[in-house]
């Protein structure tokens, strides 16, 4: 339900259904002895791998990897040599860098997110055996998901946890309207083509109400974007109690 005031009239309206929150979460998995990049990226623990994009198959997996190595030629090597390796093709190639297309018969994470009905968030990087993997979607199926790891035998622990809200949970259809307007005017283009006296002349409504209004939508978009921001890979970030995913 959303509210407005005209005047001394509160109108409430609904335009859809609500739409469930989204959970973002950060987990950290402990990769199991057998797939390449866990036993490789053990191996050379100053390697980070990036898995760009990857998809799943039956019994197997398809993914484009950048490796970051001071010599990705050595690299390079052990990945075409190693056992679950079907096939490995260098895309490109420079001094630091190498980006691969690979074939593996020991897909890990993406078949244990399809199962349990969620989303992953590219890309995914490893370091030391340990794959950084951000996922969104409905807190239960991001429970499931740990259900997934713990029955594989995946050692995880979450970085962290957030609800994201949907931008029409955020604005009211008010602020929705002086906002798309304002942009279609051209008031937050850089220069400015169209000033807060234009703005307010085109919604009908007053200059000092129309600052109101973007000052209280700004507010809102800057702190919901701060709180959906998730903290960089390798920063310090502490998980609230009451927003831990359940391994019970």
């Amino acid at each position: 339900m959303v509210s407005d005031v005209y005047g001394s009239v509160e109108v409430h309206y609904r335009l859809e259904p609500p739409r469930e929150d989204m959970t973002q979460a950060r987990l950290n998995v402990t990769l199991p002895s057998g797939p390449w990049i866990a036993e490789i990226s053990r191996r050379h623990p100053e390697v980070t791998f990036r898995v760009l994009t990857a998809i799943p198959a039956e019994g197997r997996g398809i993914a484009l990897v950048q490796i970051h190595a001071s010599d990705p030629d050595a690299i390079l090597t052990e990945v075409t040599d190693h056992e679950t390796v079907i096939d490995c093709s260098t895309l490109q190639r420079t001094e630091a860098t190498a980006t691969i297309q690979i074939e593996t018969a020991t897909p890990v994470i993406l078949p244990a997110a399809k199962q349990a009905g969620i989303s992953v968030e590219m890309p995914v990087e490893i370091r030391e055996g340990v794959a950084t993997v951000d996922v969104a979607g409905a807190h239960e199926k991001l429970s499931a998901l740990g259900e997934q790891f713990e029955a594989m035998g995946l050692e995880f622990d979450v970085e962290y946890v957030h609800e994201r809200r949907h931008p029409e949970q955020l604005l009211t259809y008010r602020q929705q309207e002086v906002l798309r307007t304002a942009v279609e005017k051209g008031y937050y283009d850089t220069p400015r083509t169209c000033t807060l006296t234009d703005l307010a002349e085109e919604l009908g409504i007053a200059k000092s109400t129309c600052s109101d209004i973007l000052h209280r939508i700004e507010e809102t978009i800057v702190k919901q974007f701060l709180e959906d921001l998730p903290p960089l890979i390798g920063g310090d970030a502490e998980t609230p109690e009451s927003a831990k995913i359940s391994r019970e």
